[in-house]
């Protein structure tokens, strides 16, 4: 008898932890449809704003792409100029350390 009302007992605890774990997710799952409303709701007033620029997007793209093809001689005028400009590269100098005067940057007694 103790057995069956135990394993009652246990079963209905175990239900317990089920309904409050699925109340859990309703709530969470609630506040998602929320923010997803929200998210829906910025997407339409964007769609609404960018009306205006669509029949230019294929200018824009247009002349996105000439400037993409302009790139490689641009670079290459680029190069030239500062190969032009950049002082002649010496051959680095071992110098050999000077010698510091007593003294300087230390307190004398």
């Amino acid at each position: 008898m103790t057995l069956v009302i135990l394993t009652v007992v246990v079963i209905a605890l175990l239900i317990a932890v089920l309904a409050v774990f699925l109340f859990v997710i309703g709530v969470l799952l609630n506040r998602i449809a929320d923010n997803l409303d929200d998210c829906l709701g910025n997407v339409k007033m964007i769609a609404g704003q960018a009306e205006v620029i669509i029949p230019d997007v294929g200018r824009i793209n247009q002349t996105g792409g000439v400037v993409a093809g302009a790139l490689p001689l641009l670079i290459e005028s680029a190069e030239g100029v500062t190969a032009k400009l950049a002082p002649p590269k010496e051959a680095p100098r071992h110098a050999a350390p000077m010698a510091v005067p007593a003294g300087v940057g230390y307190l004398d007694a």
